[in-house]
């Protein structure tokens, strides 16, 4: 009787798509097989599921004991999304940040690439420019040539602005201005050109020459050309206007003239559409954009270009530091103070910090710019673990701008009771000598509305949320009392629900601000940059085009007017209050209350003019304020981090939260528990700060608990983890338990 051949079925550990935690073995039927490797992307039976998505994290040798295994029923794609370094990072993440495995991957994966298979992706061929035509100028000037197509004339105005430019820094600005980009060439207003891509081994294109470099630039450019082709992690400390971006341009091109990969991490690409248009105008189709900005067709097709080598570039957000750049040689990471890079809905990572841990597994550089480096940061550059590199002056050696501290307390005591639109005599006399010489201003406010709380005279009772622990902010323009947390709307009453009472407002917003100035000086072109009037980037682009082309004259906003923006015709910043943040709750509200003086004051005096700042504050005696107006990084620093070291916070203290939201009794109990696991673990070695309810105790009709542990490192923390996911399976009352290592939210 002849032998039968009988060949065993491979094993794969599998990581499903869904906040499960754990990875599960699955057998790979032998028609399957040839397919699979790791990284790949697979359907599997998952409980009563049939078919659910999955992920080949590993191979294991045997199968887990008592253990019934089940096949793997389809492999998706015909290559895998995931590299091995990918999968080898994801897994550090996972444990690191105590995810489940199959949420972070998704998570790193474009959203069309979980909606489609993976060859699906649409593709993409040259670099498309779009230019201002002849007419151009004449059809925005004109109120009725375009009074129709307001899309159109948003994106003829920022051409306009703008000049000749990529088709995907508009993208970025526009994400739905595709259809009038058409219909403005239609018109014959806008030319629409396409280049060849750039040859792979050249190091710039003719047409996008660099700049000289200032001595500082190019002494940071030789120290980064030394470290190549290792891991080395550099912090590039540079004040604004200092030209950072120029450094990690000429950077980028000596990775690419030896046919190497690069990664740039950007806090906010829809904020700063005129970045995306500097990489594509410097290398053409080699760069890839990964943002939310695109479409999910497009990021998928920008994915599928970087998993297939075609383009060796990723400018993106902090989703893009999973990107599957290939023969990856340097990372960037811009604005690395910024909070935006920490994850704070789903999984809880830190893109910065995956950025050191990738450029560390890829033998890449990896450059951290900022003009306000984090406390982090510049610690592990004080220990010799960060190289630091400076660019103490702007290019041309434009002067920093002058900065006035104006101090409220002060002017209240002298009898000034009242400022409309707090704008104090020394603030409105600026304005309005920057307006007699044609130039700009702007006004910074981190708070939105008119008032920001409601209170009835006669009984005291403030306009609350249903669902939220939160005051109501009065919105003037649209007549509402709007909660900023979950978006709750009432009307606004002069009467109190309660008593009938008379109610008065406390508190100024970025909409009261613009209304007075609108009142002091009504020749004025103003405007507003908030998420209450502009409620995408289409809005944000067209009002940035406005003012680019001094179309406005001033702008009030929120720190949507600090991120990064170049306007040589503004020569005045105010700011209409610097002390939103310091009473927060939040041992880094010093900090980011400097880091964002600084920034929005950068934005002052970037042209041939000077520039000046007029910070408005209680408080112009605390360092952060002071030292800012000084623009005295060091010293600030100094002191903080010596605070930090004394109370044992970050960088000096790692630090770990458990999250709890649930019912009123079940997210107390939730903590209880959660307390009651980690008192044995604590060792003496790690610090338990709660249970206590979060400093806003209720979103969205769920009460919130937190809980806080400290330690010298990681691994005690770890340990304290594993006593709490015990409790997190099942937790009393049903609460939903979240674990977050190196918080950055205290709220």
């Amino acid at each position: 009787m002849a032998l039968r051949c009988y060949t065993p079925r491979v094993l794969v550990e599998v990581a499903v798509a869904a906040a499960v935690r754990g990875r599960f073995t699955y057998r790979v039927p032998s028609a399957l097989a040839p397919g699979v490797s790791l990284g790949q992307r697979v359907a599997v039976p998952f409980g009563k599921s049939r078919r659910a998505t999955g992920y080949v994290v590993g191979f294991p040798a045997s199968a887990p004991d008592g253990i019934e295994l089940r096949d793997v029923v389809e492999v998706l794609d015909p290559f895998p999304p995931f590299t091995p370094e990918l999968v080898e990072l994801l897994r550090w993440a996972e444990e690191y940040y105590l995810v489940p495995p199959g949420e972070l991957l998704r998570a790193a994966l474009p959203p069309g690439l979980n909606a489609r298979r993976g060859e699906a992706g649409p593709a993409r061929r040259g670099v498309e420019y779009a230019a201002p035509a002849e007419a151009a100028a004449g059809a925005a000037a004109d109120p009725k040539a375009l009074a129709r197509a307001p899309a159109q004339r948003a994106v003829l105005e920022y051409l306009l602005a703008r000049g000749r430019i990529p088709v995907e820094e508009l993208r970025a600005a526009f994400p739905k201005g595709r259809p009038a980009v058409a219909a403005l060439a239609r018109r014959g207003l806008v030319r629409l050109e396409t280049e060849t891509p750039v040859a792979r081994g050249a190091l710039l294109p003719a047409s996008a020459a660099a700049p000289v470099l200032t001595p500082a630039q190019a002494a940071a450019l030789v120290e980064l050309d030394a470290a190549a082709g290792t891991f080395q992690p550099f912090l590039l400390h540079g004040v604004t206007g200092s030209g950072k971006t120029e450094v990690y341009l000429q950077a980028i091109a000596r990775a690419r003239g030896a046919g190497k990969g690069a990664l740039v991490l950007v806090p906010e690409i829809a904020l700063t559409p005129q970045l995306a248009g500097r990489f594509r105008a410097r290398f053409g189709d080699d760069v890839a954009l990964m943002h939310s900005g695109l479409s999910d067709a497009e990021r998928h097709a920008e994915w599928l270009r970087l998993r297939r080598g075609d383009a060796r570039i990723c400018v993106g957000v902090r989703s893009a530091i999973f990107a599957p750049v290939q023969d990856l040689a340097i990372i960037v990471v811009d604005e690395e103070h910024d909070p935006s890079f920490k994850q704070e809905d789903g999984p809880p990572y830190h893109a910065r910090d995956l950025a050191v841990v990738r450029a560390k597994r890829e033998d890449a550089v990896l450059v951290l710019g900022s003009a306000t480096p984090s406390l982090e940061t510049l610690e592990n550059a004080r220990a010799g673990r960060y190289r630091k590199l400076e660019l103490p002056a702007r290019v041309d050696d434009r002067p920093l701008p002058e900065v006035e501290l104006v101090d409220l307390g002060r002017l209240r005591r002298g009898g000034v009771a009242k400022l409309p639109g707090l704008l104090a005599p020394q603030l409105s006399e600026a304005i309005a000598r920057t307006l007699e010489a044609s130039q700009q201003v702007i006004l910074f406010l981190n708070r939105r509305g008119y008032e920001t709380l409601v209170v009835c005279e006669v009984c005291g009772a403030e306009a609350q949320c249903t669902e939220c622990a939160v005051s109501l902010t009065h919105h003037a323009r649209r007549g509402i009392l709007l909660c900023h947390y979950c978006g709750r709307t009432e009307r606004m009453d002069a009467r109190c629900p309660a008593c009938g009472g008379v109610r008065y407002g406390v508190g100024v917003g970025t909409e009261q601000v613009e209304a007075a100035v609108r009142e002091l000086f009504p020749a004025a072109r103003v405007a507003r940059l908030d998420r209450d009037v502009v409620t995408s980037a289409d809005d944000t682009a067209a009002v940035l085009a406005r003012f680019a082309r001094r179309e406005l004259d001033v702008l009030v906003g929120t720190q949507m007017v600090t991120k990064g923006h170049d306007f040589p015709g503004v020569t005045l910043v105010g700011v209409v209050l610097a002390d939103t943040a310091l009473a927060l709750p939040d041992f880094r509200a010093a900090e980011r209350t400097f880091q964002l003086l600084t920034q929005v004051a950068g934005r002052a005096g970037r042209g041939a003019e000077g520039g000046r700042v007029v910070v408005q504050t209680f408080n112009p005696r605390t360092p952060a304020i002071a030292l800012a107006a000084r623009h005295d990084y060091a010293a600030f620093a100094a002191g903080e981090l010596d605070r930090r070291r004394t109370v044992g916070y970050p960088p000096f203290t790692r630090m770990m939260a458990a999250r709890v939201e649930g019912s009123e009794d079940g997210a107390r109990r939730s903590a209880e528990a959660l307390a009651h696991a980690a008192r044995p673990a604590l060792g003496g070695e790690v610090a338990m700060l709660g249970p206590a309810p979060a400093a806003i105790e209720r979103i969205r009709g769920r009460h919130r608990w937190h809980l806080l542990f400290r330690a010298d490192g990681p691994k005690a923390l770890f340990r304290v983890h594993a006593a709490l996911a015990r409790v997190a399976v099942r937790p009393p009352g049903g609460a939903a338990i979240r674990f977050d290592m190196d918080p950055y939210s205290m709220m």
